[in-house]
């Protein structure tokens, strides 16, 4: 599941009362793949490609009902505008460094063509944040077979979270930081659903848990104080309940708003979006606005835990000109949680 083997609720921190998918990630959206390649020569390239591959996407049916939103526009979403006006997914979504989404955009532009040769427009959905305290980023050393290895690769299984893929030498609240995932079911419009989420973590401000503050400064003292302020975070969500386009707009909102619950600093140069889609059945009528809150509620807490999840599965790493960003130290944040009271059960 990932490189430490301790998540947010392996060290007895829960988040909310909702019950979880079976993996607690993004794929317990029926249909929803997930993909890394991972590009890390163990010093100064660590960055990657994560892909949130939708199976619904296919012959029969091109588009998925899908939104954006902007919490702060530092950042280089391609081909955000037209979902924003058309209000569908098109394709994958796919996750990487600042400077390599241009590249990545066109061999996911590659393809899609060699799915459709008969079409002559197409829309590839590519985010991003900034890796560059820790890889050499201006290389850009992702290549389109980077990209078709992470879409060949998606799988239903609980994807690699922490230093994988588009999270590999991402940094965030003062610490390695990465991929995270987790999932909410719910009963919304008197039926079940569920709601799947996958972030890519590189924000600034102080990591809270629970309520909790947990500074790098007090937790690790030794750490490297040159983290650049701002970054961005990229989050994903999907969910197989019958949404609109604009219905998702009001969801993915809710997800950027649940960065503020681990600290998020929300600064100048932090590029933070959210995209949401639905992969309910074409035909299904969008449910009504007054049962959407428990989809709400969902969103939120997942995105909380998903964060979470990014950060304590993430390991130590150091990268170009020999930055370091550490790792959560597991025993203190129990610690700190347990005198607080905020601990499930001891780990």
């Amino acid at each position: 599941m990932n490189e430490r083997g301790r998540r947010a609720r392996d060290l007895g921190i829960l988040v909310g009362a909702l019950p979880t998918g079976r993996h607690n990630a993004i794929t317990d959206v029926p249909g929803v793949l997930v993909g890394h390649t991972t590009v890390d020569d163990g010093a100064d390239i660590r960055t990657g490609v994560t892909a949130v591959v939708p199976s619904q996407l296919g012959p029969g049916r091109w588009t998925l009902p899908a939104a954006v939103h902007r919490g702060n526009g530092y950042g280089k979403l391609v081909g955000s505008t037209q979902v924003d006006e058309l209000g569908v997914l098109e394709s994958p979504i796919v996750l990487t460094a600042t400077l390599s989404v241009f590249r990545v955009a066109d061999a996911l532009l590659g393809h899609l063509m060699g799915q459709r040769p008969e079409a002559v427009s197409f829309n590839p959905l590519v985010g991003e944040t900034n890796d560059g305290h820790l890889s050499d980023i201006r290389r850009r050393p992702i290549t389109e077979a980077h990209v078709l290895a992470a879409l060949a690769g998606a799988s239903a299984d609980p994807p690699a979270e922490g230093c994988v893929g588009a999270g590999t030498g991402t940094t965030a609240l003062g610490y390695k930081a990465g991929i995270g995932t987790s999932s909410r079911t719910v009963r919304a419009a008197d039926r079940p659903a569920t709601v799947g989420v996958l972030v890519q973590s590189n924000f600034g401000g102080a990591l809270t848990v629970l309520g909790v503050p947990l500074p790098v400064d007090e937790l690790v003292p030794e750490a490297d104080r040159a983290t650049p302020p701002g970054n961005s975070c990229m989050i994903v969500v999907a969910t197989d309940l019958p949404l609109d386009a604009r219905q998702l707009g009001r969801v993915a909102r809710r997800a950027v708003f649940a960065m503020g619950r681990v600290g998020a600093s929300y600064s100048h140069g932090s590029g933070d979006y959210a995209i949401a889609f639905s992969t309910a059945a074409a035909a299904e009528p969008p449910i009504r606005d007054g049962d959407i809150d428990p989809v709400f509620a969902a969103v939120l807490d997942a995105v909380e835990e998903a964060l979470l999840n990014s950060l304590l599965t993430a390991v130590t790493t150091t990268g170009v000109g020999g930055r370091t960003s550490h790792a959560v130290p597991h025993d203190a944040v129990v610690r700190r949680l347990s005198a607080a009271g905020r601990l499930a059960s001891r780990p």
